[in-house]
């Protein structure tokens, strides 16, 4: 349970950055090349790498070597296992707003 929470815990911080999430949506599209990846920002190749990790660490990516460069793909069961967090929250939030929806109805008439 701690080890879940905790890796939750790196999903969503590395979620938190919005260039990380950019690059997520980048790689969710198609592989690409870390050199590839550095050229659609305005910063280091370092810096990029530097969000790659965190990405990596917390499972979201992965890198392979493919010759001479590294190429990052998405995994998706790291987006999985947030996503499975999140549901039980729309399901009370649907919930809640269905009890709302029907009070509002009831008290029209």
């Amino acid at each position: 349970m701690v080890e879940r929470i905790h890796k939750l815990d790196t999903i969503f911080a590395s979620l938190s950055d919005p260039t990380r999430r950019d690059i997520l949506a980048r790689v969710r599209e198609r592989n690409m090349s870390v050199g590839t990846i550095a050229g659609h920002y305005k910063m280091s190749l370092a810096a990029v790498a530097k969000h790659l990790a965190v990405l990596e660490r917390a499972g979201l990516v992965h890198k392979t070597r493919q010759g001479k460069e590294q190429v990052v793909t998405i995994n998706p069961k790291a987006l999985a296992a947030a996503n499975e967090y999140l549901e039980t929250y729309r399901q009370l939030w649907e919930k809640r707003l269905d009890s709302l929806d029907s009070f509002i109805k009831t008290s029209k008439q």
